[in-house]
């Protein structure tokens, strides 16, 4: 590692990121592809994974697999993680990124959506890293897995009521920890990335509607929301050799929301 390149390619890596088709997981695609990392891209809107897909390769240079799938379905997770070995080869960075952000009261949540929530935020993210990891480990292999979690894995809203997303995030975070512990011996680093807010098309909408822009900016010391593009420095050093000691962490990105 003597040359900044060498310190932060992901060249001869294969990346997974889920929730792929939007937002937040296409920067990370871009990220892992932009560091040389071949890419399976993974989501429930097949069509918009083509589209994403095919930018990455004529931009980047890179392979690419889109993968239409429910990552909450164990036997949806076999058959991408099997489609990304055959078309990729073994995955060594995977991105657990898909998630929901369901909102209303604490005391009329509906059960349905409370597990929702933990399904996709949580379980499937264990379950994904799981064979991930096996399948590293049972080929000597090291490798980097990364979960996205939030501000609000580790703080309360005062914006959205959201019981069951800050839930869902918090144990992923703390799943971080646990699995650095039991992984990092066989050279397989755990860590996590904690947005702030971002702008998605899970809430421009909602900022058209209300004043909660202005309140996030003023809860927010750099003053504004993030580029989408101010995440990649972040994943890119986790998935790299940069971050080879380190696992079981997490990276805020927030400009300064947990400061206060």
């Amino acid at each position: 590692m003597d040359s900044l390149t060498t310190l932060f390619s992901l060249k001869g890596r294969v990346g997974l990121v889920t929730g792929a088709s939007s937002g937040l997981g296409i920067e990370f695609a871009r990220a892992l592809a932009l560091a040389g990392a071949d890419v399976a891209l993974v989501a429930r809107r097949g069509e918009v994974l083509e589209r994403v897909a095919s930018e990455l390769r004529e931009h980047y240079g890179v392979k690419t697999a889109a993968l239409a799938a429910d990552i909450t379905i164990d036997t949806e997770l076999d058959r991408v993680l099997g489609q990304a070995r055959s078309e990729l080869g073994i995955v060594d960075v995977l991105v657990n990124n898909a998630g929901i952000a369901p909102t209303g009261r604490a005391e009329r949540i509906k059960r349905e959506t409370w597990d929702q929530a933990l399904a996709l935020n949580t379980t499937a993210p264990m379950m994904l890293a799981q064979r991930v990891a096996r399948t590293l480990i049972e080929n000597k292999r090291s490798g980097r897995i990364i979960n996205i979690t939030s501000i609000y894995a580790h703080a309360a809203s005062a914006i959205y009521r959201m019981a069951a997303y800050a839930a869902s995030k918090a144990a992923l975070a703390n799943l971080t920890r646990q699995l650095a512990v039991e992984w990092g011996r066989y050279g397989i680093t755990v860590n996590a990335i904690a947005p702030g807010w971002f702008p998605t098309e899970m809430n421009v909408e909602g900022f058209a509607k209300s004043d909660n822009l202005a309140r996030i900016e003023a809860f927010t010391p750099m003053g504004r929301v993030g580029r989408l593009e101010e995440l990649r420095g972040a994943l890119i050093f986790l998935a790299s050799d940069a971050a080879s000691y380190v696992t079981g962490s997490v990276v805020h990105v927030d400009g300064g929301y947990l400061a206060w």
